[in-house]
């Protein structure tokens, strides 16, 4: 490390070629995800709209979880239009709500075998 590097540069690299700022499309470049299934929360948005948007890409069964269907959807219909072919499922959760996580995970039991990834990308806010 020369006099100028700092260990905690943003644009270093490690042994895997991947570092700080690579993307989710790099560091799953080259998998296959078409025998998972995920679900990833907070899907409608952010973070975990990019989360969907990249497994979906690799092949990934992508469940969304939405407060509101028109809200899953219209990211289902986003996402579908990148990835021509992908697998998006959206069900109604609130997570604010315990008995409408309780019915998620019924509905989802029984139109699934199993579930590999569950990605958990919801910003929660206090209401105190």
């Amino acid at each position: 490390m020369g006099l100028w590097e700092w260990p905690w540069d943003r644009r270093r690299r490690g042994p895997s070629g991947l570092g700080p700022t690579s993307t989710a499309e790099e560091v799953t470049a080259g998998v296959d995800a078409t025998h998972l299934t995920a679900i990833v929360t907070g899907a409608t948005n952010g973070i975990g709209r990019e989360t969907a948007r990249v497994l979906a890409r690799r092949g990934a069964e992508v469940i969304i979880p939405a407060r509101t269907m028109e809200s899953g959807n219209a990211v289902k219909q986003s996402i579908a239009e990148e990835v021509p072919g992908s697998r998006l499922h959206v069900m109604e959760m609130d997570l604010a709500s315990l008995d409408s996580v309780r019915r998620f995970a019924t509905a989802f039991d029984s139109s699934h075998t199993h579930l590999n990834i569950l990605m958990y990308a919801t910003l929660t806010h206090s209401l105190t």
